[in-house]
Order: structure tokens, then sequence, then C-alpha cells
């Protein structure tokens, strides 16, 4: 009989050959020898009707598929999943499940909406059928996006006011403040050469502070974010954004989202859903004449910060679209370019013209939700920004 250490042993053996047999999809080519039963069976049912027979990455399991164009049995295997893995594996699946399997059109039912986990990419993807979704269905598709929108301000509002609150009251200094408005640091370090020595104090010649709060409007805001099929994570997350932006009394934002076309959606600001329906993923890209947009409302340059959202596949007037950053930034403004804002990685991105506008002056880099205050606070005080990688930068 296996003593204590033994059968722990073979415990530890048993589940990875569990774990493997779920991994490989049994049969007899997977050599574990190991059967399921009960949950791990109905798991092992799951992932098959996935990754199977119909799998065309070719990984040689030997499941039987049965997913399928039909409603009933995907709206089943969805509650299916959600049963047995978490949520974040469970978005991974309707992911692969409508990229693999062609399930989107499935995706206009609202039966079917109702059933899926929702999250960012399947906002992305639901805003890509909008045009294609029928009545019946739009009002479920606007409470899926309603709820993932929700979330992401819930997340990333309170921060992103705090830090740009900051970032306008440093920016907003003034050379004769109240006393408690006095930035006691760099009013020091501004008057050393009237330390003396007798008394062993400084005497300030010129007090630098921070502004008061006011109701004024401190910086202009302006988002010019890309719809092309590639950027619908950072459509979503940038419309999040710019409505917070919105939010803040201090801060003039405006949104305007382009393919060929240009559309300003800033009167929707106040709601984040009804910027996401009033875009269109897909399509061409024009940046020069939507950053020729952006330009023209520009009153204020000093006190201006451009956020271009964009993979940079140019397909207007290259040199122009240059020349028009190049006059932007010799006027004032402080230009950003992300090539994506977003949770998922490295993009790809026109690295050509990454590294015509980081000759400008004006660094392309992927930035992540979490990172945008901190760029946009930067920005506003006109200091370096926190590119966070040497390999997303141009």
């Amino acid at each position: 009989m296996a003593g204590p250490a033994g059968g722990e042993a073979e415990g530890h053996r048993d589940e990875r050959l569990r774990r493997w047999r779920l991994v490989l999809g049994g049969g007899a080519a997977d050599g574990t020898g190991h059967g399921l039963s009960g949950r791990d069976a109905a798991m092992d049912t799951a992932l098959g009707a996935l990754y199977g027979k119909g799998d065309k990455q070719g990984r040689g399991r030997d499941r039987s598929a049965g997913l399928g164009a039909s409603a009933p049995s995907v709206a089943r295997w969805l509650g299916d999943i959600r049963t047995y893995f978490p949520s974040s594996v469970v978005q991974v699946m309707q992911r692969d499940a409508i990229d693999r399997l062609g399930l989107s059109a499935l995706l206009l039912e609202p039966e079917m909406l109702q059933a899926v986990e929702a999250d960012v990419h399947l906002v992305g993807t639901l805003l890509s059928l909008n045009k294609a979704m029928p009545e019946t269905t739009k009002e479920t598709a606007r409470a899926v996006v309603r709820k993932v929108v929700d979330d992401l301000e819930k997340r990333l509002a309170t921060r992103t006011r705090a830090t740009l609150t900051g970032a306008l009251d440093r920016s907003a200094r003034i050379s004769r403040p109240r006393h408690h408005d006095i930035d006691w640091q760099r009013t020091i370090a501004a008057n050393l050469k009237h330390y003396l020595p007798e008394y062993r104090t400084v005497v300030p010649e010129r007090l630098i502070g921070y502004g008061r709060a006011s109701q004024a409007v401190k910086k202009e805001v302006v988002l010019c974010i890309d719809q092309s099929g590639s950027m619908a994570a950072s459509v979503v997350y940038a419309s999040v954004f710019g409505a917070v932006l919105a939010s803040m009394r201090s801060i003039a934002t405006r949104l305007v989202v382009f393919d060929t076309a240009v559309v300003d959606l800033t009167d929707q600001l106040d709601d984040p859903v009804d910027v996401l329906f009033g875009t269109q993923l897909g399509g061409g890209t024009d940046i020069n004449r939507a950053l020729a947009y952006c330009q023209s409302g520009i009153t204020r340059p000093a006190d201006t910060v451009v956020v271009l959202i964009s993979d940079l596949y140019e397909g207007g007037i290259r040199n122009e679209m240059l020349k028009r950053v190049a006059a932007m930034k010799a006027s004032g403004v402080q230009f950003v370019t992300l090539l994506a804002l977003s949770d998922e990685g490295a993009p790809a991105y026109d690295r050509e013209h990454a590294a015509a506008l980081a000759a400008l002056g004006a660094p392309a880099f992927a930035c992540t939700p979490e990172l945008f205050p901190e760029v946009m606070a930067a920005a506003i005080e006109k200091r370096p920004l926190p590119i966070p990688d040497k390999s997303g930068q141009q």
C-alpha cells in the first residue's frame, strides 16, 4: 500500500493526466489513457464543440464538433461554458467561436445576446454589425454595450479625474499666489540664488503657486479616433475616456472619429453608448482629412492637446498629414499619437509613418487604459510622455 507521500504523488500524476486529456481531446493518439466522467466529460464536450473536428488549426484532436449555425445549440453551449469555466476563459472561447465558426450573424438575435459574456471585444463585434442589426435586436445590444461601458467607467473614471485634476492645477501656476496656494518646492528652487547664509534662509523674490480651482476651461482636448476594423477595442476605450474628460468642467473635450470620412461626435459625449453606436467600424482610412478637421477647430493651440489614436495605415495624403502634424506642434499644440488604446498587447501599425512622426517629435506608441491618465497628465503639463516600452515606440 502506498504511503501518504506516494498517494500524493499519484494524485498529482492523475491531475496532470486529466488536464492533458482535456487539452488533447481524447482518442487513441493522445497517449494519456485517462477517461473523463461527470463534470469533466461535460467540459470536454463544450471544448469539443468549438475545437473539435472542425478545427482548421490542425491540432490533431478527435472531438466531435457540434455547434453549427443553430441559435438554440449555440445558446445552450454559451450557457455550458459559463457554468464550467471562469469569465476570462469564457470571453476567449466566445471570441474563438465568432472567429472560427462564423457566428457573428447569430449575435443579431436577442436571445443570443442575452446569453453571452459581455466584454470589450464583444462590444467591438456588435458595433461592426450595427448597420445590419434588426430593430428587435438593437435594444438588447445597447443593454450589452451599456453594461460593458458602465463597468469601464467605474474602473477608470475616478483615477482619470484625480490624475488630470492634479495636472491641471500644476499647469495653472500663478506668480502671485495666496499663501496656501504656494508651490514651495518650485519656489525654493527658483530662488536659491537669493539664499542668505547669515540667516540660513532663502528670501523668495518670486513666488510660484498653483492656480485656484475655477469653472474656467483650462485645457482643450481633441480625441481623433481611427474607426477602421482593427481599432475596435481602442474605439471602445477612447469613447469611455472621452465621456470622462467631457465630465470635467476645466477640460473642453472634442471627439472625432474617422475612416475615409470624418464624423464629429462631440455632442454625444454625455453618453459613451451613443458615441459608440455613432461609429461605423470598418472601411478605409484618411488620417490627413481627420487632422485637417481637428486643426480647423483649434483656437487656443498653446492650451490644446490633440490625441490621434490610429494604427497609421494612411490612405490619404501622407506628406500633407505630416505637414499638418508639424504645423500643429509649431503652433504650440501638444500632439500625442497612440497606436492603440487597449489591453491587447503590441499592435500592427505602419512603421514608416510612426518613424516619420517620431522625427517630428511626436513618438507613436501603444497605450493601455491604465496608463492613459498618466499620458494625458504629462501632455497637459507639457512634460515628456511616459512611454511604457521602447519596443512599442517609434
